[in-house]
């Protein structure tokens, strides 16, 4: 069953722009089952979205997952003629599109692997605009702080399925580290405002709850 009530979160995902990307779990149910399913998420992810957009962080919980990504510019888009003129297959809603496709995959991967049918994701999914750099820091905090804010652990920073710790670290990753890193000023910034209490204010437009 669609989520009828957050209708107006659902602006076309446009080259350039900045989003917090967020879906649940059907009637809050779980998406995530046991621990293999969050790095599956993302390698499927990272196939069907990487080549569209950036990501600048996520975090993956029991039944929902929040991300913060750009739309890239220099993808190029297929020609036209191989879309229809409305909906999802619009050329205007390529990236939405994919978006969709990375559900479907995800969902009939995991309807196999646990012997289930039907839907497991709410649809459509939610998007907020990012239009402000200033709200860059605040909303990677808010994104990183969500384990705890849900009761998942006592300190986010001990959780597993957030970016969090992939921006410190010197492994390879596919996550635009150097950005967040620069919107903080360095990792040493980075780390100490996380240190602190997740600050809401000012950035309720660019949040989205359960």
């Amino acid at each position: 069953m669609s989520d009828t009530r957050y209708a107006h979160f659902y602006p076309p995902l446009q080259a350039g722009h900045y989003y917090h990307v967020y879906n649940r779990g059907i009637n809050g149910g779980n998406i995530f089952f046991e621990a293999r399913n969050y790095p599956f998420f993302l390698q499927k992810y990272a196939y069907y979205l990487s080549p569209v957009v950036d990501t600048y962080a996520y975090c993956l919980l029991g039944n929902h997952f929040h991300l913060l990504i750009r739309v890239k510019e220099e993808w190029t888009l297929p020609h036209r003629s191989d879309f229809a003129e409305k909906g999802l297959h619009d050329v205007n809603n390529v990236v939405s599109k994919r978006f969709s496709d990375f559900f479907n995959a995800y969902v009939k991967s995991i309807n196999k692997a646990y012997n289930r049918t039907g839907g497991l994701l709410d649809t459509p999914f939610r998007r907020l605009r990012v239009d402000h750099p200033a709200y860059f820091q605040r909303l990677i905090h808010y994104i990183h702080a969500n384990p705890q804010k849900h009761g998942f652990v006592e300190d986010y920073r001990d959780y597993p399925y957030s970016s969090y710790y992939s921006h410190l670290s010197n492994q390879p990753t596919r996550l635009a580290r150097e950005a967040v890193l620069g919107w903080f000023g360095s990792a040493g910034a980075y780390r100490d405002f996380h240190a602190g209490s997740p600050d809401e204010s000012g950035i309720g437009g660019v949040i989205i709850e359960v």
